[in-house]
């Protein structure tokens, strides 16, 4: 049997304790990585650990608040101490948002911009230097909403904007070192029960608000296929991955046109 590109690379995720991080540590795990998770709730990640070893798969999980610098310290210590190394690392971390911008204040952008953007910058500032060194991955997890807002969203398209633009820089800046970056733009993904947004305080939004992506309508994309599309790409060297695959000229489009690129978004949402 073909031994996998990934067999016996340090991985990192965080917000690997659940939903798209789980899947994508689940996958990097089965294809014989060795998985680290880091995630907030310390249940969710014994819970998620425990799953693992039931399998008899490599994998080890760690409570860290990826918005504290201390924590993400900590963490570059312990896999430094245990692995000396790291091959992957796959910032999944993040939230969702909702508010319409005339409800959003300078504050309010500051919370979901300090999950979204700075979080991620934290981890990948802290990893960088033994990622160049092993001339390894980085996937940054954005949205189609990294390249194109929409209404009702809030904070959420802005913190997705500044993760693009800063996979772009490293890349840019880091080509000649090996260094491999991945920005991962998906559409909502399909869930055994849809969910929905709670809008307590946000009465005024239209019921469309609570659904995925603020109601684009898009299908939805299934999660196993979206994380075998993100370690093909990823060993590739691709530097994006957009889902589905028709979103491209709608952001095309909002580039040459911006007027036409509105009209289009309106229309589907």
């Amino acid at each position: 049997m073909k031994k996998s590109y990934w067999q016996q690379k340090v991985v990192l995720v965080t917000g690997g304790s659940s939903g798209l991080g789980l899947e994508i540590a689940s996958a990097f795990a089965e294809k014989g990585a060795r998985v680290i998770i880091a995630a907030l709730e310390k249940d969710a990640v014994e819970a998620a650990v425990r799953t693992f070893q039931e399998k008899s798969l490599d994998v080890m999980g760690f409570q860290v608040n990826v918005c504290l610098d201390e924590d993400v310290e900590r963490l570059k210590s312990e896999i430094m101490a245990r692995f000396g190394r790291l091959d992957v690392l796959a910032n999944v971390a993040g939230r969702t948002d909702r508010g319409k911008m005339i409800q959003c204040d300078a504050g309010h952008f500051a919370k979901t911009m300090d999950l979204n953007f700075i979080a991620l910058v934290r981890v990948t500032h802290a990893f960088l230097p033994m990622l160049l060194e092993s001339r390894g991955h980085i996937i940054n997890i954005g949205s189609l909403a990294s390249k194109s807002a929409s209404r009702w969203t809030g904070a959420y398209p802005a913190s997705k904007h500044a993760v693009a633009a800063y996979s772009q820089q490293l890349r840019l800046e880091h080509k000649e070192d090996g260094l491999k970056v991945l920005l991962v733009c998906p559409g909502p993904i399909q869930r055994e029960t849809e969910r929905l947004y709670p809008l307590e305080g946000l009465e005024d939004l239209p019921e469309s608000a609570r659904r995925p992506g603020a109601g684009v309508k898009v299908s939805r994309i299934s999660p196993q296929m979206l994380v075998s599309a993100i370690l093909d790409a990823s060993e590739k060297g691709k530097v994006e991955l957009i889902l589905p695959k028709k979103a491209r000229l709608l952001f095309t489009i909002s580039q040459i046109c911006p007027k036409l690129g509105d009209w289009l978004v309106l229309k589907n949402t």
